[in-house]
Order: structure tokens, then sequence, then C-alpha cells
């Protein structure tokens, strides 16, 4: 697959729009909330693009990607929206709104797999089997051009897992269960937020 690539420095371009759904990945010098920072935010519409965005670690002043994450009009798929979410509110001050989640999808629709994992799912669903070396690697400099194919591949499936995920979800008569379970995932970031790490509804 050929990707389009486009790198931008500390927002998006004023010229730049999007459609009516969006996939959106965040890359983090860790996954600490309190030690660890916000590093990159890619997206793409589904046409095999990519549009990265490296923050100003100094300054996350990003007015017009700001606006596109609060557009309630605009769906935007994550995978693992849980961890994007946390590290968007602390460092672009943004709830994101109209959010959907593929790793929740998943969960609720393959409940004949255990793995759902991002790569697994690219693989079942596109038959691609692609490399996660790179996501332990340092996204807080000058970013390489295998770096900007790694964040380019954590957005530009996202779409085409949704369709999967969507049409067994109508399947198996759970699509409701998983709207009103992806409802409660901005209250999961706050309670994050408030260092509440664990199950809440535990005993």
């Amino acid at each position: 697959m050929n990707l389009d690539i486009k790198l931008h420095k500390r927002d998006l371009p004023d010229e730049i729009g999007f459609s009516d759904k969006i996939a959106i990945d965040c890359e983090f010098t860790g996954l600490n909330i309190e030690r660890d920072r916000l590093c990159i935010l890619q997206i793409s519409s589904g046409k095999h693009d990519a549009h990265i965005i490296q923050l100003d670690k100094d300054n996350y002043h990003a007015p017009n990607l700001k606006k596109i994450l609060n557009d309630n009009n605009t769906s935007k798929i994550f995978h693992f929206a849980r961890a994007d979410l946390l590290f968007i509110k602390k460092y672009l001050e943004v709830d994101v709104k109209n959010v959907n989640c593929t790793k929740i999808m998943s969960k609720i629709a393959r409940s004949y797999s255990d793995k759902h994992g991002l790569k697994d799912l690219i693989k079942e669903f596109l038959g691609i089997d692609v490399s996660k070396q790179l996501q332990t690697s340092d996204f807080g400099g000058e970013l390489t051009e295998k770096q900007l194919k790694y964040c380019a591949q954590d957005v530009v499936y996202l779409h085409k897992i949704y369709e999967c995920l969507e049409k067994i979800l109508i399947r198996e008569n759970r699509i409701d269960l998983y709207k009103e379970t992806v409802k409660f995932i901005n209250t999961r970031v706050k309670l994050d937020f408030a260092s509440f790490k664990e199950d809440i509804w535990s005993h």
C-alpha cells in the first residue's frame, strides 16, 4: 500500500479539512501520565493518508487540531482510546467528542479470541502482518522515515477495522451494547485522570 504521509509541526495547517469520520492515534514518551508527555498525534481520513502532527512540548497551542477534536459532528476512531484520550486531555486540554474505540469493539464483538491488539486486528481483517518493533522507540525528537511509516500504519487501517467489527456487532446483536459501553469512555478517562486505576465495579 502506498501511503500519503504528511508531517506537520505544532498544528494542522489551516487549509486541511476532514470528512465526517477520521482515525486518530497518539505517540508518547511513555505511558505514565505524571511523567511522560504527548509527542505526536496522527490522523487519517481513511484514504491511505496520514497527517502526523508533531506537537510542541513547550507550547501545546494547536487551535486547528483542537477544533477537530472538539467537533461533535466528526466521528473519531481510536484503538485503545482510553490511553490516547487521557494524554489529549492533559496536554491539549480537550475532552474529545464522538469517540469510537476498536479495542472495545473487538472485546465485545470477537468473543472467539483473547487477542485484541491492533496488530492482531490488522492481520485478521486485512491479512497484513505489520511490525510493532518501533512502538517503543523515542518519539520525542526528530522522526525517522521508519517512525513516520509506523505512525501512519497505526491509523490508516482503522476505518476498515471499524467497518469489519461493526458488521460483527450488528450480526451478533451486540451493537447497542457497544454503543452504551463506549459512552462511558470519557468518564473512564476522568477516573484515570483522578488516579482511580482499579476496576471500580469490582467487589
